[in-house]
């Protein structure tokens, strides 16, 4: 019986599941994005987010507890200086994990499983989409004093696209004036003549 035991064994026994588990994180590191089926991928987050926690902390001590599990030089010394770098300000969940439907050979079912901020795709800037936009007040309450002294983008184009149509609406006045002006002019000088 299994009981309190909730590590997934992955069909394999002990030392073999450890070199599995060893050998998908190393991959996981070095190309940052690997494919694998989803049990396995499950179990490699497991593993891995740990050991990244203590790449945050880069010490001689932290550098050997990670290559006790690891056993790849060129895997500890990428997760020491391009990983723990980037994912410094994460306070965890550094993998993600993406469903990628059933194998043909097999019908298993298989994912992506990546670093969530090696993905270009999905990291944005955050700062940048906010800015300019208004924030929403639930319905009821009046305005805050933030709103009342940042006018809405909209606010502040409203008076300037009405002082346009009010310039627009006295050129086309003069002009229709001038054009009477001419018009009784030639009118004048008809009579006259």
């Amino acid at each position: 019986m299994r009981h309190g035991n909730k590590v997934n064994n992955l069909s394999r026994k002990k030392g073999h599941r450890k070199a599995l588990l060893s050998n998908l994180a190393s991959a996981l590191i070095e190309h940052k994005r690997i494919q694998t089926t989803l049990a396995k991928a499950k179990a490699l987050r497991l593993y891995l987010e740990p050991l990244i926690t203590k790449s945050k902390d880069n010490t001689t001590h932290s550098r050997r507890m990670v290559f006790k599990y690891l056993q790849n030089k060129s895997a500890v010394q990428e997760l020491f200086d391009n990983v723990a770098g980037k994912i410094a300000d994460r306070p965890g969940g550094y993998l993600r994990i993406i469903k990628i439907g059933a194998r043909l050979g097999d019908a298993s079912e298989m994912a992506l499983i990546e670093f969530v901020d090696f993905n270009e795709t999905y990291v944005t800037d955050k700062k940048s989409k906010s800015t300019g936009k208004r924030k929403r007040t639930r319905r009821g309450k009046s305005k805050t004093a933030d709103t009342e002294t940042a006018p809405a983008p909209e606010e502040t184009a409203a008076p300037v696209a009405e002082a346009a149509v009010e310039t627009v609406v006295e050129d086309k006045i003069e002009e229709a004036e001038v054009a009477e002006e001419q018009s009784d002019d030639e009118n004048k000088e008809e009579t006259t003549a």
